[in-house]
């Protein structure tokens, strides 16, 4: 039971001396009447993963006031009829630099619509989904890049489920912002109030260890966790000791510099090297808001999204609690995955990019499991969204509970066919994301399509989270592989860097 608050921090008063109540008017309005526009690009502001961008240039205290005014009025007009609505709104963030300025200017905004904000302070983006659902508010935000470098940061928003808004609701807040919907501001005596709420956090944890330790614990293995300097430092390390693991942790500090510097999900270098060197039994690695994590067998080998799933659906499929053994992947997942799994029986299906696209296929579906090769792994029997601590603590469970090890797990599990991502860096957003129109690149990507046809398969992508052509190339042998990727990879360099 989430508990209400006892004591006000602020009400109404944005600390950065902005204006809490945005006057909404028509672009074309003179600049004489209040209206104060902001610079937006021409493109959608909500990408895959909510409004994400670099600090000062896309993202600004000013926009963060905006969105959080907006926010709030879309979220009082769509969910305040229902009656799990109480007004309030969840907020966290991750440990960037920037994320103290954009939360209490978001959290303004959101008091200047009226709304109270909880406030958590630094958390995971998986505990103000399940807060926001667990305290029936009518929404909830984070402050977060993931795991982007230290300079960007993003805003991340929930409906009243826990999971993430609509696009429907997003273009609304985005048609706000733009001036081409008019809110009414808050008067009176309505304004919102801020609450700090760090105590939410235990309801948080106690929610990830509760499934657990009815059946077992983790005494007797020894858990490194790469903490990235990000929003798992406070909780994750509480989480595994409190099932009995002994645990050795890498970057574990609160660091906005340092976040996902070289270190995380997406560095796994210190984890691997750490686990031989303490002789643990696996590793973790959390990403900057922790939502995602890919794991670490004792030789040091890289255990992905798409072994985690693997093993997870074995597990939950043993107990018959995966409805027609489905699991949900994405257009990323390992074809030597996906043939192994069906070997076993297993149905497989396949979304776009994005964890959102994998939820709303789970829940079209009826499947309890699906995710992502990166980490994000969703498992509806214990959480309302992709969570990095939850995933890991229920794959150590199942390592206990097979009585093996995580590295004999992997050595009998699947071989992967030969993949290769290559990451092109493309500032110009205009150019990334409407790079199909880009003739040359379509019509290699079509050569290489012919040419692998039955033995490999392309996917071509702009990141929805950072300025990036994603180019990917799987095929049956590693030579195949490299000769399309680097052709590829050339085509984006020469064409779309012009």
């Amino acid at each position: 039971m989430v508990s209400t608050p006892v004591k006000t921090q602020s009400s109404g008063r944005s600390e950065l001396g902005l204006s809490l109540v945005p006057t909404v008017k028509s672009p074309q309005a003179s600049p004489n009447n209040g209206y104060h526009s902001i610079a937006l690009p021409s493109t959608a502001l909500f990408g895959t993963d909510g409004i994400r961008g670099k600090v000062g240039d896309l993202l600004t205290a000013e926009l963060a006031l905006q969105v959080g005014f907006h926010c709030g009025q879309v979220l009082r007009s769509t969910f305040s009829h229902q009656e799990s609505g109480t007004g309030t709104v969840i907020v966290g963030q991750d440990t960037r630099n920037s994320s103290n300025m954009l939360a209490m200017a978001l959290s303004a905004g959101l008091t200047a619509a009226g709304l109270e904000v909880w406030d958590l302070g630094i958390c995971p983006t998986p505990g103000v989904a399940y807060l926001t659902h667990a305290a029936g508010a009518l929404g909830g935000v984070m402050i977060s890049a993931s795991h982007n470098p230290p300079e960007d940061n993003g805003i991340k928003i929930f409906g009243p489920s826990g999971t993430k808004l609509s696009k429907e609701l997003q273009a609304e807040i985005e048609a706000g912002l733009r001036g081409k919907r008019e809110f009414s501001a808050t008067t009176g005596n309505s304004w919102g109030k801020h609450y700090q709420r760090q105590d939410l956090l235990q309801d948080y944890a106690a929610s990830l260890t509760e499934p657990l330790q009815a059946g077992l614990d983790l005494r007797g293995m020894r858990v490194v966790l790469d903490l990235a300097w990000g929003a798992a430092v406070g909780i994750a390390p509480e989480v595994f000791a409190a099932m009995g693991a002994e645990v050795i942790c890498l970057h574990e500090a609160a660091d906005g510099d340092r976040i996902n510097v070289n270190c995380g999900s997406t560095h796994l270098g210190a984890l691997q090297a750490a686990v031989k060197t303490h002789q643990a039994d696996m590793g973790f690695a959390f990403d900057g808001d922790a939502d995602r994590a890919l794991a670490v067998d004792s030789q040091g080998r890289i255990v992905d999204g798409d072994y985690i799933l693997y093993f997870w659906g074995q597990h939950l499929a043993k107990a018959q609690k995966l409805p027609g053994n489905m699991i949900v992947a994405t257009v990323m997942a390992n074809l030597g995955f996906e043939l192994a799994w069906k070997h076993l029986g297993g149905q497989f299906l396949r979304t776009a990019v994005g964890d959102q696209y994998v939820h709303a296929e789970m829940v079209r579906q009826d499947a309890m499991l699906g995710g992502e090769q990166s980490g994000h792994i969703l498992c509806r029997h214990y959480g309302i969204s992709g969570d990095g601590l939850l995933t890991a603590l229920h794959l150590a469970a199942i390592v206990k509970q097979t009585g093996t090890s995580l590295t004999q797990m992997v050595d009998q599990s699947f071989q992967p066919y030969p993949q290769i991502l290559k990451n092109v860096r493309v500032e110009d957003r205009e150019v990334r994301l409407n790079w199909q129109n880009c003739d040359a690149l379509t019509n290699a990507i079509a050569q290489a399509e012919s040419a692998m046809a039955g033995v490999g398969r392309v996917l071509v992508r702009a990141s929805g989270t950072e300025p990036l052509i994603r180019v990917m190339v799987e095929a049956a042998n590693a030579e195949l592989t490299n000769h399309w990727a680097d052709r590829l990879v050339l085509t984006v360099q020469q064409h779309l860097l012009a």
